[in-house]
This record gives C-alpha cells, structure tokens and sequence, in this order.
C-alpha cells in the first residue's frame, strides 16, 4: 500500500526511550501510510507498549524524531496529539469504570466541535451496536469484551486519523478475538489508518498490511505481513508451529 504514497502518515526514526537508566527502546524507526494496518509484534518486554506510548506523547524519546502527517511531534503533549489526529486505545482498556457508557464516549469526544457529537456517537453505536444497547449502563459493570468495545469506542470518538491499539484482544474469549478483529478491520475500511500492538502474531498478521517484529527494544523483522506469517523464523517464535 505505502507506494501509493509519498510521505507517510507516521514516521519514527531512530528514537531511543529510557525509563531512568533501562535503555527501553533501542533506535527503532517504522513508518505507517495513510489507509494501512500496521502490527508490531513481539514477546512480552519487547517494547511495543513503550513505543506506542512515545508516539502518542505519554513518553519522550531522548533521541531521534517522531513526524505525524508531514509535521514533527516527538516531545508534543498526549491532549495535543489527538487534537492533531492520533488517539490511544490503551493496554488495559482504562474505561471510566463509574460512568456510563455514554458519558465514556463522549469523554472521548472533548477534542471535537460540540455539534459533531451525536455524528460520532452514530458512528460507534453502528459498529458497537452492543454499546447502544448498554449506552445507560455503568462502564464498569460491561464484560471484558464489552469494556474492549467502549475503549475502541472512546478512541473513536475524536474521528482520528490514526489510531492505536495496544493488545486490544488481550484477556478475550476466542469468539470476542475475532470479533474486535472485525471491527478493526471495518474501522479501517470506513477511513481510519490503524498501528496495531498484540500479542495474538496470527490474528495481528492476518488483518494487517505490513508488520515489525520487535525484540528487546529493536527492530527485527519488518515486511508485509502475509510474507512474515509465512517466514519460518517468525512462525517458531510468534505462531506456535
């Protein structure tokens, strides 16, 4: 898909995180065009959550640079990063357990002009019909699946241009896994460029464009990802075969 573009929508290049004196990210660059599913995947520690939180400016690089459409935005501040179009689904779901379902999405929503609300609202409810249904419900009384929706959801709501995802299937039930991966993919169709975080290599592959592999703070791999589900080294390591 990237050659259809000249710049991409996302480019890291060479950036170096550090929490106190652990060298957590060791120089990664990656690029995601407009349009695409990107997956970073790779053990637990490899430092995919530690990237996605430096490029949505909860973390600042100590080295290199971080441009999002054509702009420089390492060092920029996580509330202003969505103001310019890139929105974090967390690890973790991180609902606002005592709210409502709407009030959490429209929480989500603070970037956007007041009139675009009931807009976006429409949006999620069409691809969540289950959050229309427990639109009144306390968040915190959602199941797992349901939280993962709301969460997805809330990112959605400030109509990003890129959205990420951290391990948006962990702790799911296989038939929820397949159903968040979907809605991943509807999201993507209806416009939304996504840079996806998960443990599940197979499901991340199988949506995805292109895909790094990522090993203690570095790089690895990085290719199409049908290429790299069928790459020997990647499947002993990642795919379980």
């Amino acid at each position: 898909m990237s050659e259809n573009y000249e710049l991409p929508l996302l480019k890291v290049n060479g950036i170096h995180v550090y929490y106190g004196a652990i060298h957590a990210i060791k120089g990664i660059s990656l690029e995601v065009y407009e349009g695409e599913i990107v997956t970073l995947i790779g053990a637990n520690g490899a430092g995919k959550s530690t990237t996605l939180n430096t490029i949505a400016g909860l973390l600042k690089p100590r080295q290199g640079t971080i441009a999002f459409a054509g702009m420089p935005v390492d060092g920029t501040a996580a509330s202003k990063m969505v103001y310019k179009g890139m929105s974090l689904c967390p690890e973790g779901r991180r609902i606002f357990q005592n709210m409502t379902v709407k009030e959490n999405l429209e929480m989500g929503a603070f970037s956007r002009p007041k009139e675009e609300l009931g807009a976006s609202m429409e949006r999620v409810f069409d691809l969540f019909p289950r959050l229309k249904e427990r639109e009144k419900q306390i968040a915190g009384t959602l199941s797992g699946g349901e939280q993962q929706m709301l969460a997805m959801g809330r990112a959605l709501m400030s109509k990003p241009r890129l959205m990420m995802l951290d391990e948006p299937s962990m702790g799911l039930a296989p038939i929820l896994v397949e159903q968040i991966f979907d809605i991943i993919r509807e999201m993507n169709q209806a416009g939304t460029t996504i840079l996806l975080v998960e443990q599940n290599a197979q499901m991340a592959l199988s949506i995805a464009n292109r895909a790094y592999v990522m090993e203690t703070g570095r790089i690895s791999m990085e290719g199409d990802a049908n290429d790299l589900m069928h790459d020997d080294n990647v499947r002993k390591a990642y795919l379980g075969n």
